[in-house]
Protein backbone atom coordinates (compact mmCIF):
# COMPACT_ATOMS: atom_id res chain seq x y z
CA UNK A 1 0.00 0.00 0.00
CA UNK A 2 0.94 3.32 -0.38
CA UNK A 3 0.53 6.77 1.46
CA UNK A 4 0.71 9.67 -1.02
CA UNK A 5 0.97 13.05 0.56
CA UNK A 6 0.75 15.64 -1.68
CA UNK A 7 1.83 19.46 -1.14
CA UNK A 8 0.09 22.57 -3.40
CA UNK A 9 3.53 24.36 -5.05
CA UNK A 10 1.17 26.73 -6.80
CA UNK A 11 -1.84 29.56 -5.67
CA UNK A 12 -4.67 27.82 -4.81
CA UNK A 13 -6.31 30.00 -7.60
CA UNK A 14 -4.23 27.60 -10.05
CA UNK A 15 -5.31 24.49 -8.16
CA UNK A 16 -9.09 25.20 -8.57
CA UNK A 17 -8.70 25.86 -12.13
CA UNK A 18 -7.95 22.15 -12.83
CA UNK A 19 -9.56 20.61 -9.79
CA UNK A 20 -12.20 19.54 -11.77
CA UNK A 21 -9.90 17.46 -14.24
CA UNK A 22 -8.18 16.04 -11.11
CA UNK A 23 -11.01 14.85 -9.50
CA UNK A 24 -12.00 12.96 -12.54
CA UNK A 25 -8.46 11.62 -12.31
CA UNK A 26 -9.47 10.42 -9.14
CA UNK A 27 -12.78 8.71 -10.12
CA UNK A 28 -11.22 6.69 -12.86
CA UNK A 29 -8.13 5.32 -10.46
CA UNK A 30 -10.81 4.97 -7.75
CA UNK A 31 -12.75 2.63 -9.82
CA UNK A 32 -9.95 0.67 -11.35
CA UNK A 33 -8.66 0.05 -7.68
CA UNK A 34 -5.54 1.55 -7.61
CA UNK A 35 -6.42 4.36 -5.07
CA UNK A 36 -8.83 3.46 -2.06
CA UNK A 37 -8.93 7.00 -0.37
CA UNK A 38 -8.86 10.99 -1.41
CA UNK A 39 -9.13 13.39 -0.01
CA UNK A 40 -8.45 17.73 0.86
CA UNK A 41 -5.90 18.57 3.66
CA UNK A 42 -7.61 20.57 6.18
CA UNK A 43 -6.25 23.35 6.23
CA UNK A 44 -6.46 23.26 2.01
CA UNK A 45 -2.81 22.88 1.57
CA UNK A 46 -2.79 19.95 -0.49
CA UNK A 47 -4.03 16.21 0.04
CA UNK A 48 -3.81 12.65 0.94
CA UNK A 49 -4.02 9.74 -1.01
CA UNK A 50 -4.20 6.25 -0.19
CA UNK A 51 -2.98 3.89 -3.07
CA UNK A 52 -2.40 0.08 -3.36
CA UNK A 53 -1.12 -2.39 -6.04
CA UNK A 54 1.95 -2.95 -8.21
CA UNK A 55 5.60 -1.44 -7.06
CA UNK A 56 6.25 2.38 -5.51
CA UNK A 57 8.13 3.01 -9.32
CA UNK A 58 4.08 1.99 -11.14
CA UNK A 59 2.22 4.07 -8.20
CA UNK A 60 5.03 6.81 -8.65
CA UNK A 61 3.76 6.56 -12.74
CA UNK A 62 0.44 6.29 -12.17
CA UNK A 63 0.74 9.71 -9.88
CA UNK A 64 2.54 11.37 -13.17
CA UNK A 65 -0.48 11.46 -15.09
CA UNK A 66 -2.82 12.73 -12.71
CA UNK A 67 -3.80 16.91 -14.17
CA UNK A 68 -2.21 18.38 -11.17
CA UNK A 69 1.16 17.00 -11.88
CA UNK A 70 1.19 17.41 -15.23
CA UNK A 71 0.59 21.09 -15.19
CA UNK A 72 3.26 21.10 -11.79
CA UNK A 73 0.96 22.44 -9.28
CA UNK A 74 1.99 19.62 -6.57
CA UNK A 75 4.78 18.28 -5.23
CA UNK A 76 4.02 14.14 -4.04
CA UNK A 77 5.84 12.65 -1.58
CA UNK A 78 5.02 8.59 -1.84
CA UNK A 79 5.65 6.34 0.91
CA UNK A 80 5.20 2.40 0.75
CA UNK A 81 3.76 0.79 3.78
CA UNK A 82 2.33 -2.57 4.60
CA UNK A 83 -1.43 -2.55 6.38
CA UNK A 84 -0.58 -5.39 9.00
CA UNK A 85 -3.38 -3.97 11.63
CA UNK A 86 -6.71 -2.92 10.01
CA UNK A 87 -10.32 -2.89 10.90
CA UNK A 88 -12.06 -6.20 9.64
CA UNK A 89 -13.69 -3.93 7.48
CA UNK A 90 -11.45 -2.54 5.52
CA UNK A 91 -10.07 -6.61 5.16
CA UNK A 92 -10.87 -6.83 1.34
CA UNK A 93 -8.79 -3.56 1.02
CA UNK A 94 -5.66 -4.36 2.54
Amino acid sequence: MFLIDIDYIRPIEEIEARTAEHRAWLDVQIAAGHLILAGPKVPRTGGVLIGRGGTKDEMVALLAQDPFQIHGLVKCQVTEFVGGRFNRALADLV
